[in-house]
């Protein structure tokens, strides 16, 4: 689910995450993904065929010609008429970081077009989003998958994505279910499910979090705190979060009363992507994150009025006076 744990107010709901991601994929954030309308959790199959094309350049056998810098919005230059049958993919530009596998989180810029021999017309881009998007590997249109998967971080790829690999007869607004989509997609970088920042054990108003690759929550009997309290534990290098930009993280949160952990993406599912200052994330993240810099562990205690309020969070078994204790990885920073 994306809106969670983290998720911004009380009145937000866990939902699936569908791709691209601005937040936690099932955690207390809310994210962004190649848009709601490019994502869509369906199982991945088998890498398709080539399309050819080069950056700046007209295609072999085609004359579609994507110009642009790697991470810069892509302009795409369309020939006349539709394109051929059948997944068509290539690879512009090649880079030299880490391989997507299945289940990994990559961070993207990305453009789809609707390719229609007509228009052509845009329909969904990270670039007017603000920042970089979250596809969940394995978790995409079947061409998309196909289409990403076992590439490295720094690659540029195109992909035109047949209608049978595509979204199916329930596409989103502003897609039909026999159109082929065009997507340019540069891959920024690519997080593996169970990431972790090697962190320190740490303290806070009586919490203790283990240290290690998978940090443990100990809450305290008795009576929390009734003040919003958060450390940095481990102080990452990296880029510093700040409104605005992506962040990638893992977390666990725990309720103090019962001391029972009720989300912990180590074992739930793949890190989250969230972006800050957008409304989607409860107070106590966008308070405790703020400034942060990846590579980094932040511990919080979160009263109900930095939390969920009155309403609570019943998915998960959180009354409206419930305590909450967070510890937080982030891994980067976008």
């Amino acid at each position: 689910m994306l809106r969670h744990a983290i998720a911004p107010k009380a009145a937000r709901k866990p939902m699936p995450v569908t791709g691209p991601v601005t937040g936690p994929v099932t955690g207390p954030v809310v994210s962004p993904g190649p848009g709601a309308v490019f994502v869509r959790v369906l199982r991945a199959v088998l890498v398709g065929a080539v399309l050819a094309g080069c950056s700046a350049a007209p295609a072999e056998g085609l004359e579609l010609k994507v110009a642009g810098a790697f991470g810069a919005r892509p302009t795409v230059d369309f020939p006349e008429g539709r394109p051929a049958p059948g997944l068509q993919v290539d690879e512009l530009t090649t880079g030299k970081g880490a391989r997507l596998e299945p289940d990994d989180v990559a961070v993207v810029q990305y453009t789809a077009h609707v390719w229609d021999g007509g228009r052509n017309r845009l329909v969904d881009s990270s670039f007017t989003r603000g920042a970089p998007a979250a596809f969940p590997v394995g978790g995409l249109l079947p061409g998309l998958d196909r289409a990403l998967e076992g590439r490295t971080v720094g690659s540029r790829v195109i992909a035109a994505v047949p209608p049978g690999d595509g979204f199916g007869p329930n596409p989103p607004r502003g897609v039909s279910p026999s159109d082929e989509l065009f997507y340019v997609v540069d891959i920024l970088g690519a997080h593996h499910k169970g990431a972790s920042v090697e962190g320190r054990a740490g303290t806070l108003a009586g919490v203790r979090v283990s240290g290690g690759a998978r940090p443990a929550l100990r809450v305290p009997a008795g009576a929390p705190p009734a003040r919003f309290a958060s450390t940095v534990v481990e102080r990452g290098s990296g880029p510093r979060a700040r409104p605005g930009r992506l962040v990638v993280a893992q977390y666990a949160g725990a309720v103090w009363g019962s001391r029972r952990v009720f989300d912990t993406t180590w074992t739930s599912g793949l890190p989250k992507a969230f972006k800050l200052g957008d409304g989607g994330l409860i107070r106590a993240w966008e308070q405790a994150l703020t400034g942060v810099p990846a590579g980094s562990r932040v511990l919080m205690v979160v009263p109900p009025a930095y939390g969920y309020g009155a309403p609570g969070f019943p998915a998960y078994g959180i009354k409206g006076d419930d305590t909450l204790v967070f510890v937080v990885d982030v891994l980067a920073v976008y």
